[in-house]
């Protein structure tokens, strides 16, 4: 055995989008951090869709950056495509999305990794995590190696004790061909961790030149780029965008797979986990949504210097002839010619509610863990995890109490309150209808919600909060002279209303109520408002959106009142549910497996009724009168 034993503060285990963010969080907040990743070339891989944001996720990207993660850097340096969706909608669900350059992204991630101070990168397996009394004191690698450590990030993604499979061919490999993690798990159920297996899938590449894309609607990138950072200004990344393509199934792509569904793993049998139902293969929405006539399939590009398209809207897992006869169905794919197949991936993961929301394990001091390994999907989610497991395993480290988001401070809050709290069967994905309070956790406002928080932990500098106060300065300041700026129905008002769409005065009114018209904007008024000062754009938004959605912003906050005060009431770690005879034997399980740190997130578990709550709160309160 080799003789090596070193020594870092904290080690992580794995290096995609949960890995990296953990590793760069820890080493940030100077601890000696070490991360291992199966390969050098699996740094922040992108080995699905070829894009960061999109519904939910952005607002995911932008909370992440605001707390002083990396993703959203990353993304506005390596996009080859910008686009902000459901601008038809309120500023509730904008979600900002960008198609990436795969090969750039990694390349960017994992130059951010190679120098930053305190974070040394190592390729290599972990196999067994070492701990003693309850507690992490070190991880062993595949050669034997011994590296000592106070805390250690699980982040393994879809590695695993993974397994490819599509058709009749498995392959015990991890995503792109890339070596699985074959020894971790029996390591894990050692420690008494209730392991899961799910699945997610991939569709195939397609080469650029066989596609006809004359056959195809065209989608292209928006014309003023937002930056996902809120360290980025908008004028330094307009560049040339790459079109992505739209185009749709047919009923005789459907025949084709009804047909061999029977050579389908998916329902052969052959593979057991569970896979996500918001994000189903192209097999699933033709069995599922048998009425439909025809699905989306999105073409896009996976890069600048690359032929690889990637046809979105159609994973699979069906045998390689049956896939080259699917995708020649689609109009513009006649002629397709497959570069890398379409495939499955089983992977080991998590039963989340072993976590606290830390992100710990309750079972063992100093284990945290992030992303797809606690039963999520996507790289938003993981990265957004990471971050968060990566802080909070530092913070224990320097003997500090950990960051908890609530699910009214942002959808991390809510992502991960989710994930240890709510009975998760299938890989979870962020929607903004899982966000209660969506209309105050905006994607614009993420900065001046979440700043404060990675300020303090020491993750925004003090350059950077500043701007944030002067931001949230500048908003309160203009608002308030907007409320009080007075205008008369004079000619000069009626028809610039008029030219506006929008009903003339009949008395005076203040700048603020002709904003909150569902037709006027701050701008539009702007010639009306002789005293406008010189204010950056950021400012102008929230100015907007404050004042039109004001009633609903202010009944929201009010909901939040609400929840904080369940949320404040804590329940003793050591409580013994057993001893609470009138709560229903369901609940007493529930709550005995699940150890809710609050009554809030007690009332959110499956299986916990209002009336549990309503005796549990009585409980609470002889009990603490009897202190």
């Amino acid at each position: 055995m080799p003789n090596v034993n070193e020594e870092y503060d904290v080690v992580v285990v794995g290096a995609g989008h949960a890995g990296c963010e953990a590793a760069l969080a820890s080493a940030r907040l100077s601890l000696n951090t070490i991360i291992f990743t199966i390969s050098m070339d699996s740094i922040a891989l992108m080995p699905c869709n070829p894009n960061v944001g999109g519904s939910s996720k952005g607002h995911l990207v932008r909370e992440l950056d605001a707390l002083g993660g990396e993703m959203g850097k990353n993304i506005d340096k390596t996009f080859i495509q910008s686009k902000m969706l459901n601008k038809s909608k309120g500023p509730a669900v904008h979600s900002l999305r960008a198609q990436a350059d795969k090969q750039e992204y990694s390349r960017e991630m994992r130059y951010v990794l190679e120098n930053t101070d305190n974070l040394t990168v190592r390729q290599g397996e972990v196999t067994e995590i070492l701990a003693e009394d309850g507690k992490v004191v070190g991880v062993k690698t595949f050669s034997g190696a011994t590296y000592r450590c106070k805390a250690v990030v699980l982040c393994t993604g879809t590695y695993l004790n993974a397994r490819c499979v599509y058709g009749d061919v498995s392959l015990y490999t991890g995503p792109n061909g890339l070596s699985a993690a074959t020894h971790l798990t029996d390591s894990l159920k050692s420690l008494g961790i209730e392991m899961y297996r799910f699945k997610t899938g991939t569709p195939a590449r397609i080469d650029k030149r066989s596609i006809d894309f004359s056959k195809m609607e065209e989608q292209k990138g928006d014309e003023h780029i937002v930056p996902f950072s809120f360290t980025n200004k908008a004028e330094d990344l307009q560049r040339d965008q790459i079109s992505c393509w739209l185009t749709y199934t047919n009923e005789k792509t459907h025949e084709i797979i009804r047909g061999s569904l029977d050579r389908s793993p998916l329902y052969s049998g052959d593979i057991e986990g569970t896979g996500p139902r918001y994000c189903p293969s192209i097999e699933d929405k033709v069995v599922r949504f048998a009425d439909k006539e025809r699905h989306q399939v999105f073409i896009e590009p996976e890069g600048n210097y690359t032929n690889e398209m990637y046809i979105g809207g159609m994973s699979s897992s069906l045998p390689e002839d049956v896939q080259y006869a699917m995708y020649r169905s689609v109009a513009g794919l006649e002629n397709a010619k497959i570069i890398r197949n379409a495939y499955a991936i089983e992977y080991d993961c998590i039963n989340a509610n072993q976590l606290k929301g830390s992100l710990e394990f309750k079972k063992v001091e100093g284990l945290f863990s992030g992303g797809q390994f606690n039963g999520s999907s996507g790289y938003e989610e993981a990265a957004a995890q990471g971050l968060m497991a990566g802080m909070n395993a530092a913070l224990k480290v320097l003997g500090k109490d950990p960051v908890v988001l609530d699910r009214s401070e942002g959808y991390i809050g809510v992502l991960i309150d989710d994930l240890v709290t709510k009975e998760t069967h299938e890989p979870y994905r962020m929607m903004t209808s899982r966000a209660e309070y969506r209309l105050i956790l905006r994607q614009d406002n993420a900065d001046l919600r979440l700043s404060e928080i990675g300020h303090k932990v020491g993750l925004i500098d003090d350059e950077r909060y500043a701007y944030v106060a002067k931001k949230r300065e500048m908003i309160k300041a203009e608002i308030a002279r907007l409320e009080e700026c007075k205008i008369g129905a004079n000619r000069e008002v009626q028809e610039l209303l008029e030219s506006l769409g929008s009903q003339p005065l009949k008395t005076g009114t203040t700048l603020a109520e002709l904003i909150r018209r569902p037709e006027l904007t701050y701008e539009d008024i702007a010639a009306l408002d002789s005293e406008r000062l010189e204010l950056p754009e950021d400012v102008i938004e929230q100015v907007n959106i404050n004042i039109k959605y004001d009633g609903y912003i202010t009944r929201q906050l009010k909901q939040v009142e609400q929840f904080k005060k369940l949320e404040n009431k804590k329940i003793p770690a050591d409580i013994n549910y057993d001893e609470i005879n009138s709560l229903r034997i369901e609940a007493r399980q529930k709550l005995s497996a699940i150890r809710p740190a609050s009554v809030g997130q007690a009332s959110r578990i499956s299986g916990v009724s209002p009336a549990d709550i309503s005796v549990l709160l009585v409980y609470l309160e002889v009990l603490r009168h009897s202190k």
